[in-house]
């Protein structure tokens, strides 16, 4: 377990680690950046699932810890536990029995909440219906919110994806928000908005914030607004138009 700084969950768990980018909102990816720095021996020490040359030397490469699988089960306290921090649950390179062992997991440590965010939604589709048996053939449990990250437009579809997955808790992650964005949010139980850190960051303007916070409160979605981004940004000093926005689904408060 690590303790997280990210304001919308408690903990980290990494049973895996290691990504490949997919659309612009990848470009400054924080995860990839950490691997490549201050985790760079720790992830190269392991050899990564599709072994080459190459990807033995990408500390970002795919690579499996399954020591870390059962760790939720020995936290006896509740958490909100982000999943995959350094990674993607639905990356094509992860076995799908090591993700099925991730989501069982998940369903036995019932007493935690834990946000499974990807950038692969379709692939979510597809493990719901092979492994249906997990779920006692139904929706993905309340203790399990699935969400897509939608960067800008052009990523869209993803939440149309992800309105297809019977999840009892979906949500949207509009960060880093590099773009005006019309969402749909029908089927959606939380919105989180935030700007880009690191010193490459694309500007993030106050009207596409404000935009998706008005349209949330419309139809009475949670809104999260996280950060306005910057270099190193902090929590305090993130109002929107002179409110903090941190709403949450209720299951994290173990209602």
């Amino acid at each position: 377990m690590q303790r997280s700084g990210i304001e919308w969950t408690d903990v980290t768990w990494n049973p895996v680690t290691g990504c490949t980018r997919v659309s612009a909102g990848c470009d400054n990816c924080y995860a990839a950046t950490l691997a490549n720095r201050l985790l760079k021996d720790t992830y190269t020490a392991r050899l990564p699932v599709v072994d080459s040359d190459i990807t033995r030397r990408d500390p970002f490469s795919v690579r499996l810890w399954p020591e870390r699988i059962d760790a939720p089960l020995g936290w006896r306290d509740p958490h909100i536990v982000f999943v995959n921090s350094m990674s993607d649950v639905f990356h094509a390179d992860i076995p799908e029995d090591f993700t099925r062992n991730m989501f069982a997991v998940m369903v036995e440590a019932s007493w935690h909440t834990f946000q499974v965010l990807t950038k692969r939604p379709a692939r979510a589709l597809r493990f719901w219906k092979r492994n249906r048996d997990l779920f006692g053939g139904g929706p993905i449990p309340g203790n399990i919110w699935l969400g897509t990250s939608i960067e800008n437009q052009d990523v869209t579809h993803r939440a149309n994806h992800l309105r297809s997955v019977p999840a009892s808790v979906r949500f949207l992650s509009c960060e880093p928000s590099i773009g005006p964005l019309s969402l749909d949010l029908k089927g959606m139980h939380w919105v989180i908005v935030g700007g880009e850190s690191g010193p490459m960051r694309r500007e993030m303007r106050p009207e596409w914030a404000i935009a998706i916070r008005d349209e949330c409160t419309r139809i009475g979605v949670p809104f999260f607004f996280k950060q306005w981004g910057g270099r190193t940004p902090k929590a305090k000093g993130r109002e929107l138009e002179g409110e903090y926005w941190n709403e949450m689904p209720a299951r994290a408060f173990g209602s």
